[in-house]
């Protein structure tokens, strides 16, 4: 039973306006994250602390449970907010979510009896397109808050990571586009271009 949560909660400082809002090939860019993930959802939610200018949305709308601690907080009410046992996370700005990659890890996590699935790129780990296992991330992430830790993995060494490889990130997202997040209006071009070319 799988709870995709999307994660509006960026200051979009580099756009210069709302990312999950601004127009990608003429939808909001949060409408396309959304429906590319909702087949495979048993629940979706949104966080946003800005609840009012998500309503067309039509999906449960979460503001933050831990104001005021930046990534790690908006992961713990992610993760809070779900009501099934595993948790797909992806940033509104993503408009390559995958749902194989999510299909996918979850497998590996019940064969594995993971605790997070999680790719760790040249850019670091992508904590906001991964999969948790609720009842064991969230104790974790908790007891990290309390200790007035800021960085979003400072909780990884209290439970089982699986890391992808670059191998098994590739077989899970062939498109390799999955964890491209939008900063600037070229990237928003950019990423209108790409997405109208055929998978």
């Amino acid at each position: 039973m799988l709870t995709i949560v999307i994660q509006a909660g960026g200051a979009s400082s580099r756009m210069g306006e709302d990312k999950a809002l601004k127009p990608f090939l003429g939808r909001p860019l949060i409408q396309r994250v959304v429906e590319r993930l909702a087949p495979i959802a048993d629940e979706m939610i949104v966080t946003t602390n800005r609840p009012a200018e998500y309503g067309f949305i039509n999906l449960r709308l979460v503001t933050d449970l831990k104001p005021g601690r930046g990534a790690l907080g908006g992961l713990y009410t992610a993760i809070a907010s779900a009501s099934h046992p595993f948790v797909a996370v992806a940033a509104c700005d993503m408009p390559f979510a995958s749902k194989n990659f999510f299909e996918s890890a979850h497998r590996l996590m019940v064969r594995e009896e993971a605790d997070v699935v999680i790719a760790k790129t040249d850019e670091g780990y992508e904590p906001f397109h991964a999969l948790y296992r609720r009842e064991t991330c969230l104790p974790a992430i908790e007891a990290a808050i309390d200790a007035d830790q800021w960085k979003v993995i400072a909780w990884f060494p209290q439970v089982k990571v699986k890391i992808l490889s670059p191998d098994e990130v590739r077989a899970f997202d062939p498109s390799g586009l999955c964890f491209w997040n939008l900063n600037t209006p070229e990237e928003f071009s950019e990423a209108e271009q790409r997405a109208q070319l055929p998978d």
